[in-house]
């Protein structure tokens, strides 16, 4: 019994330092998003840092128009984002996750 107790816990570690892993491994991956007109452009990593914003001259105008531009594309970027590293991050988890009956947090 305490033998895979042991061996669970040993696999645990094993996950928990594969997650942080990837966690790391996402500050490179880098996702890029655009207004629909391309006037604003913004890179950022998946891990949500901001990489690099590009915005047109004629945005420099009008503040107003430049703040929602950068409130809708950097909500879209966040989002693809967020999507990219909960995906990222749940399949490294559920890999190393031992099989309990009832216990499917990863679905």
């Amino acid at each position: 019994m305490f033998g895979d107790l042991m061996g669970m816990m040993g696999k645990l570690k094993e996950t928990q330092q594969k997650v942080e892993a990837t966690k790391k491994r996402l500050d490179s991956v880098l996702i890029d998003e655009q207004s629909s007109d391309e006037k604003l452009k913004v890179t950022i990593t998946a891990n949500r840092k901001i990489k690099s914003i590009s915005i047109d001259e004629s945005l420099l105008n009008d503040t107003e128009e430049l703040e929602d531009y950068l409130i809708l594309t950097l909500n879209k970027a966040i989002e693809r984002a967020t999507n990219v590293h909960e995906t990222e991050v749940a399949a490294v988890a559920k890999e190393g996750m031992p099989n309990i009956p009832g216990l499917d947090m990863f679905k």
